[in-house]
């Protein structure tokens, strides 16, 4: 193990332009997608229309979980057939780890890929430093990797997940399939069952490997052939009349945006990210970054329908280099069947007991501490002196691509700071913060009325957001960035390092 250098991020940088990828995943080979094949009941989990499976659960017990996460290529069911990825401890998604508030989570993590690997824990308010949710560390391949995360007794409690992030191969290694969901528990909500659907992208050879990108499609960020739900493309979700579940819905993609709605049924949001919502709220539809998770209440009504994505119009690279994707368009993710008997539980429209939470914070009453500008860079090469370079484009923060080595935002433990993020580019990028949630207070001028915390921010094309955050608790150094992952790979991130 050891710290990402300067060095390493010049040597992604200059490879960054090729959109050739790790070797060993069989993620450089070339052609035509794999198209996932209806099946008759009874063959292989994962094909379409085969009822969900859910990822194994590893639970803590008296305050601890202990996690052994081995990376490793091999072969795994992926919508229903075998395909040549990369995974954690065999699957795809890997295994969901269930905390609560004040736990320690325990990972040996086993690097037994052919490239350097780390692992971040996203959305967790966790240390930063040492062998905790240290985003710079580098496990080199065959060597293993002791985390100890400890949460705070106050931690927030909602859906979150966990995913490499050694710089210069995040995109490559969760495209190929290394993501897990995290759920810090809170009290029960009056609910037949819950589900957690990791909603994640791949495209695939026809032999079964992971496809690779060309350079255009690196620039827009990837959206893959396959739109999978727990590693299955379109599985079927059945339920009965009057019952009433709980999603944990996990946006997994590098790229894509989700728009998920659920016709014919009513969806009522209890939260976003480590937001809670005041009551549950009745919606339409709800927008997902990626990296974005969403806690949801399901009545359910008699009759079939589809959870879709209804397409979310994210803009486009520059200078009219298009990658030929129908980027984050419409898709339907399940097809969902209520029938039988009534369940004898709430009947839908009836009121739900929330889980028990102290009132959402609100920052806008805090004094201010300081005022920053961030912006997204993404144009010609010149100002940041070919690091970060893709097909003659540049990616970085305020006309400068990453450097490990140096810092780019000091700021106070315990301080509160108003951050103003600005997007000239003509598509869209989400702004993801580690350890420290931001709660956002105005898009595009327009202010917000209620409380709102994410660790992910979607900033529009032509826009910008205004955020405010108190780096309370934990002193040390981790980093923003776009969390289109090519983007962050080529070098759209940045270092912030709190210090008393």
């Amino acid at each position: 193990m050891e710290p990402l250098t300067r060095r390493q991020v010049l040597q992604i940088g200059a490879l960054g332009g090729l959109g050739v990828v790790v070797g060993g995943t069989g993620l450089a080979r070339v052609g035509a997608p794999w198209t996932p094949r209806r099946t008759a009941p009874g063959s292989v989990a994962g094909s379409a229309g085969q009822e969900l499976v859910e990822p194994e659960v590893l639970r803590s017990t008296d305050g601890r979980l202990r996690v052994r996460l081995v990376a490793q290529e091999q072969d795994v069911v992926v919508a229903g057939r075998r395909a040549r990825v990369l995974a954690y401890n065999g699957s795809v998604p890997g295994q969901t780890w269930r905390v609560g508030p004040g736990d320690r989570i325990d990972v040996r993590l086993e690097n037994r890929l052919e490239t350097p690997t780390n692992l971040h824990t996203h959305g967790l308010h966790v240390s930063p430093q040492g062998s905790s949710d240290n985003a710079l560390l580098s496990i080199g391949p065959g060597e293993t990797f002791d985390y100890t995360f400890e949460l705070p007794r106050d931690h927030p409690t909602g859906v979150f997940w966990y995913h490499p992030h050694r710089h210069g191969y995040v995109a490559d290694q969760v495209f190929a399939g290394m993501y897990g969901a995290m759920v810090v528990e809170d009290d029960d909500v009056d609910v037949a069952r819950e589900r957690v659907l990791v909603v994640s992208d791949i495209s695939l050879t026809p032999d079964g490997a992971v496809r690779g990108i060309t350079p255009q499609e690196r620039m827009a960020g990837r959206e893959g052939d396959l739109v999978l739900v727990n590693g299955q493309v379109r599985p079927e979700i059945s339920a009965r009349p009057g019952e009433q579940e709980r999603w944990r819905v996990v946006n997994a993609c590098t790229s894509r945006y989700l728009r998920l709605a659920l016709p014919g049924q009513q969806l009522r949001l209890l939260g976003i990210d480590s937001g809670h919502e005041a009551a549950p709220r009745e919606v339409d539809d709800v927008v997902l970054a990626p990296g974005n998770r969403a806690d949801l209440l399901v009545a359910m009504s008699p009759g079939t329908g589809e959870l879709r994505t209804l397409g979310y119009d994210r803009g486009e690279a520059m200078m009219g280099m298009m990658s030929g994707q129908d980027l984050s368009g419409p898709r339907t993710l399940a097809t969902v069947t209520v029938t039988g008997a009534a369940a004898d539980a709430a009947r839908p429209g009836d009121p739900v007991r929330p889980a028990r939470q102290d009132a959402e914070p609100d920052l806008r009453p805090s004094r201010v501490d300081a005022h920053r500008e961030i912006t997204f860079t993404m144009g010609g090469m010149g100002g940041m002196g070919g690091m970060g370079g893709m097909g003659g484009m540049a990616f970085g923060f305020d006309d400068r691509a990453f450097d490990p080595e140096r810092i780019d935002q000091r700021v106070v433990t315990d301080s509160v700071e108003e951050w103003t993020i600005r997007n000239p580019t003509p598509m869209n990028h989400p702004f993801h913060l580690h350890v420290w949630p931001m709660q956002l207070t105005a898009v595009n001028g327009t202010t917000l009325t209620d409380p709102t915390w994410r660790d992910v921010v979607d900033v529009p094309a032509g826009g910008h957001v205004v955020v405010r955050i108190r780096f309370a608790t934990f002193p040390g150094t981790t980093v923003y960035h776009c969390h289109i992952l090519d983007h962050e790979d080529v070098g759209m991130m940045g270092i912030v390092a709190a210090a008393n």
